[in-house]
């Protein structure tokens, strides 16, 4: 099973969805994460605010952040930095863990949904997009 971890930079919450002023991408992100967590993949989030010793703890990470102050968000799967400083989408996600663009559909389909909540079999060309 792969493990994907997500060290977020500074955000009032865990997820960044709060605030007036709330970044589009970060939603995204987060039902991509959570879609993560449909297929299996176990998937663990720090924010830097709220959990600073996961940073310190990760040599990785806490290299990486000394080496660029911007680095952060930091991806890694399984121990091995795939991004920095970018929400990467669902399908950049998916490779990372090994899911194949072929099988999105398919997953959806075993799910009965799309994952932004619309029936696959209404609408297959949109499901896991």
């Amino acid at each position: 099973m792969k493990k994907i971890e997500v060290f977020d930079p500074p955000m009032c919450c865990s997820s960044g969805v709060c605030g007036a002023s709330v970044d589009p991408v970060l939603p995204r992100f987060a039902a991509d994460l959570e879609w993560l967590k449909h297929q299996g993949v176990v998937v663990l989030r720090y924010n830097l605010a709220q959990e600073p010793m996961a940073f310190v703890d990760n040599q990785k990470v806490s290299s990486a952040i000394k080496d660029d102050e911007n680095a952060l968000p930091l991806i890694l799967v399984d121990g091995v930095i795939v991004s920095r400083n970018v929400y990467p989408g669902r399908k950049a996600l998916a490779a990372f863990v090994g899911i194949t663009a072929d099988d999105l559909p398919a997953a959806c389909e075993e799910q009965g949904c799309c994952c932004c909540g619309e029936d696959a079999a209404d609408k297959p060309s949109k499901c896991c997009g």
